[in-house]
């Protein structure tokens, strides 16, 4: 029987109609195979649409969950973003967006004020930034092999301070060349630079300049603070620049490992080998990095040392004298294993949101001012690399620890780190940055005293 065109014309229709539905199913099975990090695209869509409705309406929790849900929302989204696009994900794309676009954003007041008083009682009242770098020093510290550990803290002093000597007196020169005083050049963007970070470094320092030098702390802070975030974006971008090198010069990357030694590296990698996680050894991890933060701070009391130096002094002669168990080593590097892939994106969403003053940075700027902390911080880099191998270390894990000791502390010691894939040099990063930036602290304002 000859068909009709009405026939015709319905079989049509459903062919388009069964095509319509095929590329439709298609479409969102290829949407669901996509993932952000480990999270599958339609899930995260819609995680993301809940929290941005509730921050618009500013009905956030006022809590932890509202805080993490915000920083761990765009650290998911920016850090995939960083490692996609070309060449910015060659020098730490995914540490640059996550300190950078945040502050970008409330600069120009984008976020709601519920939003941004989550995030701050999260970061600041908190504190998520001194437990997530407790979970990382104790945790990494304790994982290591002891040998290694303490080779490393004692040969890294030797290019911290030939490096920090050269960064002063190149800093000097080229602030010179570009027409500032070696007075402002010293105390106003060197020593800001090397002193520790934000709470180490420049609150304390704008504290000395305001004893000597008259005016409000704030003031001193608005002058430091940039040449401190200049300075760890010129770090990143440095230490991005050295795992790409390491990548493609295999005799100068010890891929982790700060000490060339065939025999030290054979016990480390043993040591380091694959896991099985155990989460109750998790848990008592956990309880280990909390306590040795609280001792850290009890001993600041009687010896008047930074905690956090304290913290990793103590933690070194523990892994050192072996008192520690081995199931509880194992526990707190598991732990540490854990913070380092879930919350370092989410933590510099964070401290981009609070701790980098944009409008501080835009209000010094100039291509002078630039090219100072450019010089300070690679001349520092530079010369850690070639001295390296006469102390028998790697270029680039020696030139990237002695890098952390320029820009925001233990903020920045986070970024530089994971730009360059070597979470594993926290403890070596956070001896460079403490010690070293406590060091530059009392010598600038006894410097500064003694000029005044």
């Amino acid at each position: 029987m000859k068909k009709t065109n009405q026939d015709i014309t319905l079989a049509s229709d459903e062919e388009i109609d069964m095509a319509d539905k095929f590329s439709i199913k298609t479409l969102i099975t290829n949407v669901n195979k996509m993932n952000i990090n480990t999270m599958p695209m339609a899930l995260f869509m819609t995680i993301s649409a809940i929290v941005f409705i509730s921050a618009y309406a500013s009905y956030l929790p006022k809590n932890m969950i509202g805080g993490l849900a915000v920083i761990m929302t765009m650290g998911f989204v920016l850090s995939h973003i960083g490692r996609h696009i070309p060449v910015l994900k060659d020098i730490g794309g995914p540490a640059i967006l996550c300190l950078m676009v945040p502050s970008v954003l409330v600069y120009f007041g984008i976020f709601q004020t519920n939003t941004l008083d989550t995030v701050h009682l999260l970061m600041k009242e908190a504190n998520l930034l001194y437990f997530v770098i407790a979970s990382l020093v104790v945790g990494s510290i304790l994982g290591m092999n002891r040998v290694v550990l303490i080779q490393g803290m004692t040969r890294m002093f030797i290019p911290l301070v030939v490096g920090t000597i050269t960064a002063v007196a190149t800093g000097l020169l080229v602030g010179k060349l570009f027409g500032f005083s070696l007075y402002h050049t010293f105390f106003f963007i060197i020593v800001p630079i090397i002193g520790g970070g934000i709470g180490e470094g420049i609150l304390p320092l704008s504290l000395a300049y305001s004893a000597i030098l008259g005016q409000a702390p704030d003031v001193y802070v608005a002058q430091l603070a940039p040449a401190a975030v200049v300075g760890n974006i010129f770090a990143i971008i440095c230490a991005g620049v050295l795992a790409r090198i390491g990548m493609r010069r295999k005799d100068l990357n010890g891929e982790g490992m700060l000490i060339r030694s065939a025999q030290d590296n054979a016990v480390f990698t043993s040591q380091e080998g694959p896991k099985q996680a155990d989460f109750q050894l998790m848990g008592g991890g956990l309880l280990m990095t909390c306590a040795f933060f609280i001792v850290g701070g009890l001993f600041e009391k009687v010896v008047h040392i930074p905690g956090p130096v304290l913290m990793i002094l103590i933690a070194v002669m523990c892994k050192y004298a072996q008192v520690i168990p081995s199931k509880m080593e194992q526990g707190a590097h598991s732990w540490y294993k854990f913070v380092s892939t879930t919350l370092v994106w989410p933590l510099m969403i964070g401290l981009g949101m609070l701790y980098v003053p944009l409008e501080s940075v835009v209000a010094v700027f100039s291509v002078g001012y630039v090219v100072v902390c450019g010089s300070v911080v690679l001349s520092m880099a530079a010369i850690s690399f070639i001295i390296a191998p006469y102390l028998n270390m790697y270029p680039v894990e020696a030139s990237i620890v002695t890098s952390c000791h320029s820009g925001l502390g233990g903020t920045g010691d986070v970024a530089i780190l994971s730009a360059s894939n070597r979470m594993s040099l926290m403890p070596f990063a956070q001896i460079a940055t403490r010690i070293g930036g406590a060091s530059t602290v009392i010598g600038a304002t006894l410097l500064l005293g003694w000029i005044i």
